[in-house]
């Protein structure tokens, strides 16, 4: 499947999918989504740009192996469940803070860190995953 359109395509789509991506992990607490889908379609267009432009030229596009993407989504969600210990509620409870950004209000909270945690790892593994395979069948 390495045609001149698909090459040409996927970089593009490849951004939009991994706009749409992060789109999917904010929209995630109130509606459907969140970290894990959104990491898996972004998992999806790191694959498709695998496809098209080959493995070599995916790992020099992230700059940072998969592996370490899904370990630093690992520390993120830890770090979300120990800001609970410093409340003195159980490990992962839900803290909720809210500012106020020109009349508007904007929450954080650490459901929302985690969900990014689980994002990164989705994203890793699956991405270490899929380069792995296509690795494999350069191979032969």
């Amino acid at each position: 499947m390495n045609t001149v359109i698909f090459r040409t395509i996927a970089p593009v789509l490849t951004a939009i999918m991994l706009v749409f991506s992060v789109f999917v992990l904010l929209r995630g607490h109130n509606e459907p989504g969140g970290g894990f889908i959104g990491g898996l379609i972004a998992a999806s267009a790191v694959a498709i740009y695998g496809i098209a432009a080959g493995v070599t030229e995916v790992r020099a596009a992230l700059k940072v192996d998969p592996v370490s993407i899904a370990g630093f989504g690992v520390f993120i969600a830890g770090c979300a469940g120990l800001v609970s210990l410093g409340y003195q509620v159980p490990f992962l409870t839900g803290i909720w803070t809210f500012f106020e950004i020109v009349d508007t209000e904007v929450a954080i909270s650490t459901p929302m860190v985690f969900d990014i945690g689980v994002y990164f790892v989705v994203l890793g593994t699956i991405s270490a995953v899929a380069l792995a395979l296509e690795e494999d069948e350069g191979e032969h």
